[in-house]
């Protein structure tokens, strides 16, 4: 057993000061309001003057400290050890718009580090496909050569990486059903309605993004099974008082959940409150966007699905300047929503780690509370991470400066 003692607990609705959170197993057995605990044959961990929040489950990540999820067949893994030093105990590998040989890679890799994880490693949860059916006009650094226009086999656009078509890549899809959680794709595109229904149907969640839908277009493919809005505001078409867009779909339909990329860079922190009241904390899921250059310092370069990349102050780019995906991390992201978007403790934990694995069914996990599951981040007052438990076992801590 172990027991975390004298540390604020986080739970879902409100903060439980100098308390002590008892494991068992991989589990929350006991949840205690004091400090002073006697349990004898426990491993006590002092973790007062600290934060205990749910651990961190980032849905949309592409890689970090130098690994991309398109890399290799090792690079999952890779992405999979580094990420519990941000707190995040559970994530989506992310791929951009790709050929279907590397996408391929990337999904039996995906299914190898979830059927044998390694320890000390984050869960690794489906993938999250930022998928080929996307808007051009809409892409950002997803590459061209890789976009298909539509899901049909005489669609021919841009065939140059692989010369492959959109069939061919649901193929891929067909063959990897279990190892994909999310798509994103644009519902406007010849066809989108049709694939979303395909796409619900066989169980993956589909998430409208990197989308021009109007208003009536983007309600269309609600109705027809979007529940997910991919980086809301980012590469989707603008809310406007007489043209909402995407953008006010996602925002006005409750079935729908957005991701908001949290680093008050790619959407302004005041347009960041303004959508968190709008869909309420249950409605929105905290994201990184995070690139292979999250964690390293500016200048650097890395790559993102191929395209090489380089790390500025607060962003990545590629190299014509465009915006390439961010070098967020979670922990920054809590951070930030606690400090500058206006929100309590107990919402940055609902935003980065309850409401998503709610949203992807996640039973048992994403909030503190006698029988979860015992994945916990323990946060300092600057909101850094100092320890982070995976299944009741301590798979990262801060070294003690000297």
């Amino acid at each position: 057993m172990i027991v975390l003692a004298g540390g604020d607990l986080v739970l879902a609705d409100r903060i439980l000061t100098s308390a002590s959170l008892f494991v068992d197993g991989d589990r929350i057995t006991a949840i205690e309001p004091q400090e002073r605990v006697d349990t004898a044959g426990a491993d006590i961990v002092d973790v007062r003057d600290h934060y205990v929040v749910p651990g961190f489950v980032d849905v949309h990540v592409h890689g970090v400290l130098g690994h991309d999820t398109l890399d290799d067949a090792e690079a999952i893994r890779a992405i999979a050890a580094a990420l519990p030093r941000y707190g995040v105990t559970a994530f989506c590998p992310t791929s951009v718009a790709c050929a279907p040989l590397p996408l391929g890679v990337m999904l039996d890799a995906v299914r190898d580090a979830r059927l044998s994880p390694r320890p000390g490693s984050a869960r690794v949860l489906g993938a999250h496909l930022e998928s080929n059916f996307i808007n051009p006009d809409y892409r950002g650094a997803q590459p061209l050569s890789c976009i298909r226009t539509s899901a049909a086999a005489a669609d021919h656009r841009g065939r140059v990486d692989g010369d492959f078509t959109g069939p061919d890549i649901l193929d891929v899809i067909a063959a990897h059903r279990a190892d994909i959680g999310i798509v994103t794709l644009a519902p406007e595109m010849p066809g989108g309605l049709d694939l979303v229904a395909t796409l619900v149907a066989a169980g993956h969640r589909v998430s409208m993004g990197h989308t021009g839908a109007t208003f009536e277009q983007a309600n269309d493919g609600i109705d027809a099974g979007i529940r997910h809005a991919t980086h809301l505001f980012n590469r989707m078409s603008p809310l406007a008082h007489r043209a909402p867009g995407a953008t006010g779909a996602a925002l006005a339909r409750e079935e729908v959940v957005a991701e908001l990329i949290c680093d008050g860079v790619h959407v302004h922190p005041a347009v960041c409150r303004v959508a968190i009241a709008a869909k309420g904390v249950a409605g929105i899921v905290a994201i990184t966007d995070a690139t292979a250059g999250a964690g390293l310092a500016p200048g650097t370069q890395a790559r993102l699905g191929g395209q090489r990349i380089t790390v500025g102050d607060q962003a990545a780019f590629l190299d014509d300047g465009t915006i390439a995906g961010s070098t967020l991390t979670m922990d920054r992201a809590f951070r930030t929503i606690a400090t500058r978007f206006g929100a309590s403790i107990v919402d940055a934990a609902q935003l980065c780690s309850t409401t998503p694995a709610r949203q992807l069914g996640l039973t048992g996990f994403g909030a503190i509370a006698a029988g979860a599951m015992a994945d916990l981040v323990v946060l300092d007052r600057g909101f850094g991470v100092a320890r982070t438990f995976i299944g009741g076992r301590e798979v990262w801590h801060r070294e003690p400066t000297r």
